[in-house]
């Protein structure tokens, strides 16, 4: 739990000028990766709060068992026979499962995109086959491929992109979680009570949406963001292409999070839940990947302990609005810190001032160790000017209180200031304040 910090000092201004990034999810990420069981523990915890996920669901949440999807115990139509055959001609990137490689080759086709926004209809009119064929054997055999070049249209590349996420051997947002959404999709229409509303309740939907994205696989996770960027910008610009955040659900949603093999008819009322569910992703997508303030807080805990300070960042998201629900824990949690971080400071300072002291008393007598104990005696008490305690060494003079005689009481011991009152005596009794003659009573004998 002890962490050392470098600094380097840069004198390249060049390097100087670029911006500093910190990620907050740091922790969240490093546990993620290294205890991804306690991760997934601590996630779905969370899940099951937000949303209720009977038995048999949690089950293929946490991929215990297998997804019970809808339309796989019906009699399988030509339609469905159609979309599993044309599933088995895999290429190196079109129908094989998601993978780094593939999100490579794939990001030029959303690169490409989002300099071209603004086609009037886009990822709605289709493009031309045989140049989408073209571009599509290039992407599988890993030619590079120059899209700024003027061979490929703009609705020639976001035919092919919804085509590689529908070859895809199963949704972006994968079976196992298709059940989550639908519970999420129905946050929408039920405040947390139960109760129907016709005020959705975005922000407990924003935190389930979160939370499901954290456990998604890297790969799917990692493309999902990709794409919900491209969506987002391109709604953005829908004076131009004419395509709404909602029309870009019914494109895709298909893609990313139906099952696969299944029609319509086996989802029935469940499209328009699922469709409205993508068009809430999209137009909160720039929230949606970012790991809630508690998640952040568990997992900087789990590595740094409780003695850690909280940053800036942490603190912020703590005192946020929209999540008052965890306004009791969060301040417990940060009063917790502050009263070690306090403690620790406090017991470090009384040790620097003892050594200090120390250092000081065992000089010897001149001119410079009274200028050095009268400064000392000084500091010590404008740091604390509330501590009961005897400060000067010096004869005849009243003795304040401050935080430097406490240290001479444990460095020195008391019988140092019975000896030093028996040798300071003096005839003239009333230069001897009350208040020294009873802390003298009150010392414990030295016999």
């Amino acid at each position: 739990s002890n962490a050392i910090c470098n600094f380097v000092i840069c004198n390249d201004s060049s390097l100087r000028s670029q911006p500093i990034i910190f990620n907050p999810d740091f922790f969240v990420e490093k546990l993620r990766h290294e205890k991804p069981e306690v991760f997934t523990e601590l996630v779905v915890s969370n899940i099951t709060r937000l949303i209720d996920l009977p038995g048999a669901e949690l089950a293929q949440l946490m991929g215990e068992e297998d997804p019970k999807l809808p339309g796989t115990n019906t009699a399988s139509g030509f339609f469905r026979s159609l979309m599993t055959l044309k599933r088995k001609e895999k290429g190196v990137v079109f129908g094989s499962p998601l993978t780094e490689e593939g999100i490579a080759q794939v990001s030029q086709l959303i690169e490409y995109l989002h300099k071209n926004l603004r086609a009037e209809g886009l990822f709605r009119v289709p493009g031309n086959s045989i140049r989408q064929q073209i571009l599509k054997d290039a992407l599988n055999s890993g030619t590079d491929i120059d899209l700024d070049s003027g061979d490929f249209h703009s609705n020639d590349v976001a035919t092919l992109l919804k085509m590689f996420l529908g070859e895809l051997p199963e949704p972006l947002l994968t079976h196992k979680h298709f059940h989550a959404h639908l519970k999420i999709a129905d946050l929408t229409l039920f405040d947390e009570k139960g109760n129907k509303t016709s005020t959705p309740d975005k922000e407990r939907q924003i935190e389930a949406l979160q939370l499901l994205f954290l456990i998604l696989p890297a790969p799917n996770r990692s493309l999902l963001k990709l794409l919900l960027d491209l969506l987002y910008q391109t709604a953005k610009k829908q004076d131009k292409n004419k395509m709404s955040a909602h029309n870009l659900a019914l494109m895709f949603a298909p893609h990313i999070l139906w099952p696969r093999n299944v029609t319509a008819n086996d989802l029935q009322e469940n499209i328009t839940k699922l469709n409205n569910g993508v068009t809430f992703m999209i137009k909160h997508s720039q929230k949606l990947f970012k790991a809630p303030a508690y998640i952040r807080e568990c997992a900087r805990l789990h590595y740094l302990g409780s003695r850690a300070h909280a940053s800036k960042d942490d603190l912020d998201l703590l005192t946020s609005p929209g999540s008052k629900e965890l306004q009791p824990l969060k301040s417990q949690k940060r009063s917790r810190l502050d009263s070690c971080h306090q403690e620790e400071t406090q017991q470090r300072t009384e040790e620097a001032l003892k050594e200090l002291f120390r250092h000081v008393h065992n000089m010897p007598d001149s001119a410079k160790k009274k200028k050095l104990l009268r400064q000392f005696n000084k500091h010590s008490a404008a740091l604390t000017p509330d501590s009961e305690v005897l400060m000067s060494p010096a004869p005849r003079r009243t003795r304040s209180r401050s935080f430097s005689g406490l240290i001479k009481r444990k460095v020195l011991g008391t019988p140092v200031i019975l000896e030093r009152k028996s040798r300071d005596a003096t005839p003239e009794p009333e230069r001897v304040s009350k208040e020294n003659i009873h802390l003298v009573r009150a010392a414990p004998s030295t016999a």
